[in-house]
Parts: C-alpha cells; sequence; structure tokens
C-alpha cells in the first residue's frame, strides 16, 4: 500500500428530516447569542423563517449574497456583521450563501452554522473563494470551515429538479477528482466512491419525483460525502476550469460544473486509469474510458443543458478560459495542454459528447 496522510476536519453534522429545528440549541452549544442569517436575495423568505425561529438570538437577515462571492459583496457583508455586533452566521442556502459567510469569517473569525439547501458540498471544507477584476481566486484556511452543518432533507424540497440535477453532479464532481487528486488516500477514496454512486442513484429519482423524500435523502447523504472529499484533499483539472469560466464569463456555478465534468474526467481517462475505475464502476459500469461518456449520459438523463454555449460562454470562451487555465494550473494527473483543454471545452461549448 502506497503511504498516505488523512486529515479529518473537525465539523459537527447533525442530518436528518427535519433538523433544522435544532438550530437554536446548535446555536448554544457554540456558546453564541447574536446569529447574522445569511442568503441569497431569492431566499430571503427562507432567512426570515429561521429568524423567527430564533428569537432573540437573531441579529438580523442580510439576503444580498451572489455567486462566486465578488470582493465588494464580501466588503460590504462584514461591515454589516460588525454593526449589527453579530457574534456567528448562519448561512442557509447553496454555495454563493456559504461562501459568504466563509467571506465573513476569513475577517473576523465568526464561526459559522452551515444549513445547505443545495448539494454544492462547500459547507464541509475551509476552501474559499473571491472574485474581483473578473478573476475567482481560491484558498483554503481554517478559519473558514463551518463550526456545525445541518442538514436537513426537508429543505431541499423546494429546489427545482433541474438545478438539484445540476447541484448534484457538482457535488459528483468533487468525488470524481477526489479519486486522483495528488494528495487521494484510502478513507477519501471510499467516500468518493460511495458519494459517485449515491448520487447516481438519487438524482434520477429527485428528478422524476421532487417530493420523494428517500431520494432527497440519499442525494443528501451522496453530497455530504461529496464534500468531505472537497475539502480533505486537493482538486484538478475540472475545478480549474470551472473557476475559470465562473469568475471570468460569471457563468452559473453548479451547470458549469455538470457540462465540463465528463470532459475532464475523459481528458484524464489514460493518465488516472485506477481511479476512474473506481467511478467507472460507481456509475454502473467498468472501464476508465468510459467514465466521461457515462457522466455526459446521466446528464442527458437529468435533463441538464449539455453544452456551455447555453449558459452564457461565447464563441472566444474556450480558448480564453484554456489560456486563463493553463497560465497557472492546479495538479492534474494529466499535465495541462493548452491545445487539448480549448479542443475539450469547444466539444463542451457546442453540447458534444466528450472525444
Amino acid at each position: 500500500m502506497n503511504p498516505f496522510v488523512y486529515q479529518s476536519l473537525p465539523t459537527r453534522v447533525v442530518f436528518g428530516w427535519g433538523k433544522l429545528s435544532a438550530l437554536a440549541e446548535e446555536i448554544e452549544r457554540l456558546g453564541a447569542r447574536r446569529a447574522l442569517i445569511l442568503t441569497t436575495p431569492e431566499q430571503q423568505g427562507l432567512g426570515e423563517r429561521v429568524a423567527a425561529l430564533l428569537g432573540e438570538r437573531a441579529a438580523g437577515v442580510y439576503p444580498k449574497a451572489v455567486m462566486h462571492v465578488p470582493l465588494e459583496v464580501a466588503q460590504a457583508a462584514r461591515i454589516e456583521a460588525a454593526r449589527l455586533d453579530a457574534d456567528c452566521c448562519v448561512a442557509i442556502g447553496g454555495g454563493s450563501t456559504i461562501g459568504l459567510g466563509k467571506a465573513i469569517a476569513m475577517d473576523s473569525g465568526l464561526p459559522i452554522v452551515a444549513i445547505p439547501t443545495t448539494y454544492a458540498g462547500s459547507e464541509m471544507t475551509p476552501i474559499y473563494g473571491l472574485t474581483e477584476n473578473r478573476l475567482k481566486k481560491t484558498g483554503r484556511d481554517p478559519k473558514v470551515l463551518p463550526k456545525t452543518v445541518i442538514y436537513d432533507p426537508q429543505l431541499t424540497l423546494t429546489l427545482p429538479a433541474q438545478i438539484s440535477a445540476c447541484s448534484g453532479m457538482n457535488a459528483m464532481a468533487h468525488a470524481v477528482e477526489a479519486l486522483y487528486a495528488e494528495d487521494a488516500n484510502p478513507i477519501i477514496g471510499f467516500m468518493a466512491e460511495e458519494s459517485i454512486r449515491s448520487l447516481a442513484l438519487a438524482l434520477p429519482g429527485v428528478v422524476n419525483d421532487p417530493n420523494d423524500p428517500e431520494a432527497r435523502s440519499q442525494a443528501l447523504y451522496g453530497a455530504w460525502l461529496a464534500g468531505i472529499c472537497l475539502g480533505s484533499v486537493g482538486m484538478a483539472l475540472h475545478h480549474k476550469l470551472c473557476h475559470t469560466l465562473g469568475g471570468t464569463f460569471n457563468l452559473p456555478h453548479a451547470q458549469a460544473h455538470a457540462i465540463v465534468l465528463p470532459h475532464a474526467a475523459h481528458y484524464n481517462r489514460e493518465a488516472a486509469a485506477g481511479p476512474l475505475q473506481r467511478a467507472a464502476r460507481a456509475l454502473g459500469g467498468s472501464e476508465a474510458s468510459e467514465v466521461g461518456g457515462l457522466l455526459y449520459a446521466l446528464n442527458q438523463k437529468l435533463g441538464i443543458p449539455l453544452a456551455l454555449a447555453d449558459i452564457g460562454l461565447p464563441e472566444n470562451g474556450p480558448a480564453d478560459a484554456a489560456q486563463i487555465a493553463c497560465a497557472s494550473p492546479y495538479y492534474n494527473p494529466r499535465p495541462f495542454e493548452q491545445g487539448p483543454i480549448e479542443a475539450l471545452l469547444t466539444r463542451a461549448l457546442k453540447g458534444l459528447a466528450p472525444a
């Protein structure tokens, strides 16, 4: 067996149907007294419901989280948290909201209670991202890791079927890349394979019946495992490309991940044949060379857009994104090659299957 290092992350997880009711108890466990509730504008009503649940422990609702955490949004939120004398943040929503909580924590050290309503996985990681001048920069800092995460599958019932599908494939990308990460290890490998299997089984059920409690619970379980993968090991080509597409072209995060994943996995099919064979097995196949096609077929089954052009990438996007990504590459089992990466993104732009 190859030597490895495994670093567990100190986050408390509360999982179960209706567990939003445990929020006040979890805030008390942290020793906090004034919680600033963060949401997107679209989920302000949910934030106000949480504020009512907390009563005097709620410092206010801040409903201004947006995609990719622009630096100016983060700065305004930090000022508001200080103005309200908040001593913790409750981030309820998806990656945008939890990312805003992390931006506040970076500056202030305020503890975060995360309540994900999507399958993004950010809640299980010490990874943060900020966008400035169309460039998204990411990093790791233990201060931004949520202290407590409440997974209540009931809160995902209002997530539309197609957004659920894209968010779930975003989560799956964390698990796929964890299998061939530079610092991969056996524990995360088991979690990654189980995550891929759980999401592949659950997401079609969620799309077919968005109110199915078992499918919703299974999908959130898979997303939790994917989040652990994301927080525990490094990511590779897929995530570099999606960070570039999001920060530079402001593409919707989950949809971009879903579309790019089959192509990025196919790019690594030979260099990461062993790890991707595990992904193939979890997806119902057997060979690493199948993974790109299996993921593309799953996107088709889930009704996910297949073309980056359909979510806003311009014709010159593949060339620009390939150049930006190759200028500061992540680790990847196959070296970053600008020509093949541009070709990969051109196929994704047009919605073609990996080749």
